[in-house]
């Protein structure tokens, strides 16, 4: 029998002296309590099996200190130890503990209740671990508890009220978790120490509390992403210790921040008010914060212009404004603001032009001002923001043409200057090809004209998005544009394009989406398109394309939308179509197509749209049509098909629209259809 399993009475008379007075005076515990914990451990590396050894006291043990009277454990510590498995409740047991730090260890199941018992712990740490359940409401027994970190795991339920006892509490942090129901009133009424909150990134909701604004040495506050509701106790803009205030994207806070007299936060760093509902102007006593680093105040209902004394704030590197009703012009102080790095003034109904002194902002990477009702040209000063790696400028009045000095932007990886008035040739792309991060560019919807140049195809090779719909480009695709093999999405739809499209685009073997709608392309469809194996659409409709649908679109097994329509297309309808079982919607309506259906089409039972109206289609209607349980659409209309109407249409119980019209069909209506909710139309 092994002496762990022995009666203690038996433990006296096997154990040598020194050993029960071990036992007796807790040492024993404090081991039985160790290789509980590891015995509930894989252990994967070996990293205690190989240093938790019998001949060896615990004391000296990887994770584990003892204190210097007594051979008693005080802490266990095991950051970043790959562990594997769930928290003994026996930890309990070591009642002299007084650190418990197992952040990232790979734990999993609960937390244990047990851990209520150890009256002397003061650090508390199970972060970036997948526990689950509840948070103990023991934990409140732990009065001496100054750090309680739980972030970055699945825990559930409400924060427990007992939480209130930690007079002591220094540090709680619980965000990232799946935390429901109210932060308790009760709890910060006699937490006096309580420097770091963080309840963030869970599904809290309700009011914040009101006890929150009277702790005396708040720094940090950050309850963002949540469901909270309501007002902001006004005493948490006025705390001179506090440095870190984050409420965003609740959604549903509202009210105004108090004005310059009760407004005081001389410490504040970060601001993030964000995706909220706040109202009235913003908070002048901004302009007294020396050391604020980050203002966040977009998607709100602030009403205001953009202040004039935000160049007082020498140490802001990021001011977000953006989806607020702000008016008037950008004031040439902000650009002041030269160590400024992230400037989102997007979504507002500012007017005027973009000044030519943003390019003194030598350190901007991120520059968002689109949806406004801005006018003029770009300046060619903007080609001075070295660092500029995002620049978004859709939705204006802008004007002019694209200056050549955007081609400087060494660091641009997203351009974005779409639904403006621009015009001009596409020259601009010449200049481009020297930015070699760039992986977006948009110019849609513009007064662009002339053709794409073939040196588009030198742009940087990290390109993914190409979009220049509804602009007046004639010609078509190069043939170099096959060099952009990063290319996933391309986007020619409403142009004047008239060129057929070059086999050389069967080379680009990431493109997911070729839309090329409403041009006046000529010619075949590249008979090896079906090499495009990652292609998801092909939007191909209201051109005129003439010849066959090549064979080896079957090929293209991820394809969920082929649109085809308003073309010369005039062969039969290749049968590889109907085994593509990624499919949702097929249209290859309005053109000269013939031939009979292929009579098994189940194949693609995860379409929702089918249609084939004004063709030359013939013969009967595949029964299989009613093995397709995900159509919603069908309009085989103006075609030539006979026979009669298959009742295995009658299967089809998400069928919204069923247009049968101008065919030769006969026979009885089906009685399913008399109960359809919209009358199918019938010739």
């Amino acid at each position: 029998m092994a002496l762990q399993f022995l009666p203690l009475v038996l433990l006296a008379a096997v154990l040598p002296a020194a050993a029960v007075s071990s036992r007796s005076n807790g040492t024993g515990t404090d081991l039985d309590a160790l290789l509980a914990f590891r015995a509930q451990l894989s252990d994967p590396l070996g990293v205690l099996r190989g240093n938790w050894t019998p001949g060896t006291s615990f004391c000296h043990w990887l994770g584990v200190s003892c204190s210097q009277r007594r051979e008693r454990v005080t802490a266990l510590a095991l950051p970043n130890t790959p562990l594997h498995g769930s928290i003994s409740p026996h930890i309990g047991n070591l009642s002299f503990l007084s650190v418990l730090n197992l952040t990232n260890a790979n734990l999993t199941g609960s937390i244990p209740p047990e851990l209520g018992r150890l009256r002397r712990l003061r650090i508390l740490a199970l972060p970036w671990n997948s526990l689950s359940g509840y948070i103990p409401s023991t934990i409140g027994n732990l009065t001496r508890l100054e750090r309680f970190v739980l972030y970055e795991n699945s825990l559930s339920g409400h924060i427990p009220p007992e939480l209130q006892n930690l007079q002591n509490l220094r540090h709680l942090e619980l965000q990232t978790n799946y935390l429901s129901g109210k932060i308790p009133e009760e709890l910060f009424n006699n937490t006096p120490y309580l420097s770091h909150l963080n309840l963030g990134n869970n599904s809290l909701w309700g009011t914040i509390p009101v006890a929150i604004g009277s702790l005396p040495v708040l720094q940090l506050l950050i309850l963002q992403n949540n469901q909270l509701t309501g007002t902001v106790p006004p005493n948490i803009f006025n705390k001179s210790s506090l440095q870190v205030l984050s409420l965003w994207r609740n959604n549903n806070l509202t009210g105004t921040i108090p004005g310059n007299e009760s407004f005081s936060l001389p410490a504040l760093r970060i601001l993030s008010l964000s995706a909220n509902n706040f109202v009235g102007r913003i908070p002048v006593g901004l302009s007294a914060c020396q050391f604020i680093q980050v203002i966040s105040l977009s998607e709100n209902v602030f009403t205001d212009v953009v202040p004039t004394w935000l160049d007082k704030l020498s140490n802001l590197w990021y001011l977000a404004l953006g989806g607020n009703n702000l008016v008037g012009s950008i004031p040439v102080q902000l650009t002041n603001l030269t160590g400024i790095q992230k400037l989102d003034l997007s979504n507002c109904k500012l007017r005027g032009q973009i000044l030519p002194e943003f390019g003194k902002m030598r350190r901007l990477f991120f520059l968002h001002l689109s949806a406004n009702e801005l006018t003029g040209p770009i300046p060619a000063s903007i080609g001075n923001l070295s660092d500029l790696s995002l620049l978004v400028l859709d939705t204006n009045v802008l004007t002019g043409l694209i200056p050549d000095t955007l081609g400087n932007l060494g660091s641009l990886v997203y351009l974005s200057f779409g639904w403006n008035h621009f015009e001009g040739d596409l020259n601009f792309l010449g200049a481009l090809s020297n930015c070699r991060q760039l992986s977006y560019l948009g110019i849609s919807s513009n007064s662009h004209s002339g053709s794409l140049p073939d040196y588009i195809g030198y742009l940087s090779k990290k390109l993914v998005t190409f979009r220049a719909d509804d602009n007046n480009l004639i010609g078509g695709l190069p043939a170099t544009i096959s060099n952009l093999t990063s290319l996933q999405f391309i986007d020619l739809t409403g142009n004047k394009l008239n060129q057929p499209i070059p086999e050389s685009v069967v080379l680009m073997d990431n493109l997911q989406v070729l839309a090329l709608t409403s041009n006046s392309i000529s010619g075949p469809i590249p008979t090896q398109i079906g090499m495009l194996q990652s292609l998801l659409e092909l939007l191909l409709d209201d051109n005129e394309f003439s010849g066959s649908i090549p064979d080896g679109l079957g090929n293209l097994s991820m394809l969920q939308l082929l649109s085809l329509s308003y073309n010369q297309l005039c062969s039969t309808i290749p049968p590889s179509l109907f085994h593509i079982d990624s499919l949702v919607e097929l249209d290859m309506s309005n053109n000269h197509l013939m031939g009979p259906l292929k009579a098994d089409i189940q194949s693609i039972n995860a379409i929702n749209k089918i249609d084939l109206s004004s063709n030359r289609l013939l013969g009967g209607l595949p029964d299989s049509f009613g093995q397709l349980q995900m159509l919603t659409y069908l309009n085989l209309s103006h075609n030539s098909f006979q026979g009669s109407i298959p009742n295995s249409l009658g299967k089809l119980a998400s069928m919204e629209t069923l247009d049968l019209s101008y065919n030769n069909l006969s026979g009885n209506i089906p009685l399913y259809l008399a109960n359809h909710q919209s009358e199918p139309l019938l010739q």
